[in-house]
């Protein structure tokens, strides 16, 4: 009986040596995958051995119970983290668990690009890959509590930059991101402006970088528009900015601005209203930021586009006419 028990358990200590061997050599050797590259998910709340039977479902080449014991071996199978994954070449399980523990996920980004209106802005959310919706279909000024702002109308509050996040993050960590970003930048922007700006608010100056924004791409050529804008509310002169008639045009524009839509008064023409439009019409950037607070110093009351992405500056309103003359209808 003694030698029984004894054979017994030299079987069962031969048996776990091989095992452990046979482990050991799994967790060691690279995985083969039906697919390149092999991207998955891991879902938040998700466990390690359900993760091992779902990758080896989406072609993952290696028996899941093995896999899984290399977690339960380790003791790290309860630590990996969510997030959209990808599996290179030559990963072993080991690395493959290390890879899930460490949150190594693949980057995913969204770019917000200066100019674009906050209805661009949710559509490219809901578009995005990876987030998790949770304000589709809710009204404006609900988003905006939520996100924790103080204002009425969502224009210009969200600063345009890229953004990295992982699979799983909501659209209102990016908004209320986004807005806090931008919250930082114009109150840096403001605390540093120039004197005898004519500004009531840092909401004031906002609007002011959305037109600018609109107005030019050419970031050497801010500073001077904004002088302009500057130099007529302080005469005071109509701002006369297409892009405040456009906006206010809303889906009624259809690319081509017309006389009558000039002299159609709406809350954003400034052709007919003096002073500044009611709310931002446009993301602005840092630039634009800046180029509000910090204009160029000048005497130009004018200014028309040169075709090439510049700007011709003018003080007078005759040399302006010239201007138009030669760079808009080359005569």
């Amino acid at each position: 009986m003694k030698r029984l028990i004894l054979l017994l358990f030299l079987l069962a200590l031969i048996s776990a040596v091989v095992a452990g061997v046979l482990l050991n050599d799994f967790a060691h050797r690279p995985l083969a995958v039906s697919k390149a590259p092999f991207e998955f998910t891991v879902e938040k709340g998700a466990t390690w051995k359900g993760l091992s039977k779902k990758l080896v479902d989406q072609g993952l080449d290696c028996d899941p119970r093995m896999l899984w014991l290399v977690g339960r071996i380790t003791g790290q199978g309860g630590s990996i983290q969510a997030g959209n994954y990808r599996l290179d070449p030559g990963t072993t399980p080991l690395a493959l668990l290390q890879k899930l523990v460490d949150g190594d996920v693949i980057p995913m980004s969204i770019t917000f690009v200066e100019g674009i209106t906050f209805a661009d802005l949710r559509a490219q959310l809901e578009q995005a890959p990876g987030i998790k919706a949770t304000l589709k279909g809710v009204p404006v000024a609900e988003v905006l509590t939520r996100v924790g702002a103080t204002e009425k109308f969502p224009e210009g509050l969200f600063f345009p930059d890229t953004y990295r996040y992982a699979a799983g993050t909501t659209d209102l960590d990016l908004l209320k991101k986004s807005y806090e970003t931008q919250q930082r930048k114009l109150a840096d922007a403001w605390n540093t402006r120039a004197p005898d700006l004519p500004y009531r608010s840092p909401y004031e100056a906002l609007i002011m970088a959305s037109i600018i924004e609109k107005e030019t791409g050419r970031v050497e050529d801010r500073p001077m528009i904004a002088s302009v804008f500057v130099n007529r509310l302080k005469l005071p002169m109509r701002l006369q900015t297409d892009p405040t008639v456009i906006y206010g045009l809303g889906d009624r524009f259809d690319g081509n601005l017309r006389k009558v839509d000039l002299i159609t008064d709406t809350p954003y023409n400034t052709y007919t209203r003096d002073g500044l439009p009611p709310t931002p019409i446009s993301l602005p950037g840092n630039a634009s930021l800046r180029a509000a607070l910090q204009p160029a110093q000048s005497d130009k009351l004018y200014f028309v586009s040169k075709g090439d992405g510049s700007s011709y500056f003018s003080k007078t309103l005759e040399e302006h006419n010239r201007a138009v003359a030669k760079y808009q209808l080359h005569r």
